[in-house]
């Protein structure tokens, strides 16, 4: 558990075993989330190549395709991951360490997300409009996550500190 977890907990009346179980629970609210999204697109990804226009696709797309399915599997792995972990060492009193690793493995899998989201849109908007606008387009869809997922919640962390 780092500093900034521990003066988060701060006034907490909780056993690090409670602490820990308390932590398992939300992760597993944002995994749902982020699992059911992720498994909704790559099962979609799956499904492309049985279409018949993708065999019409240029060899550069069937490249970004390739790109994107492999990075759908691995942030599948990545947000499943931790369900693995916890089962594995279920009854191992290894709860604190478990819930680290298991939110190490959702960061990943976060950044496997955005990777994966911006493959596919490059891909779809390839298809759809010249290349130079497809990938300004994909660029200010990454800005947009990152700055829903990242800059947003670090600036409510750091008024936090702040007061302000």
């Amino acid at each position: 558990m780092g500093k900034a977890d521990e003066e988060r907990d701060r006034g907490r009346d909780e056993t690090p075993e409670e602490r820990a179980d308390r932590r398992w629970a939300e992760l597993l609210q944002e995994l749902r989330v982020a699992q059911t999204g992720v498994q909704i697109l790559f099962g979609f990804l799956l499904t492309v190549v049985f279409q018949p226009r993708f065999a019409t696709l240029s060899d550069t797309n069937q490249t970004i395709y390739t790109v994107t399915v492999l990075l759908g599997a691995a942030t599948t792995g990545a947000l499943i991951g931790p369900v693995s972990f916890h089962r594995l060492l279920t009854g191992q009193q290894l709860k604190p360490q478990t819930v680290i690793w298991a939110s190490r493995l959702t960061v990943v899998g976060l950044f496997l997300l955005l990777c994966t989201m911006a493959s596919a849109l490059l891909l779809i908007l390839r298809v759809v409009v010249d290349d130079t606008l497809a990938i300004w387009l994909v660029v200010g869809m990454v800005v947009w996550f990152v700055l829903c997922w990242l800059v947003l919640p670090a600036w409510a962390r750091a008024t936090r500190r702040t007061g302000s």
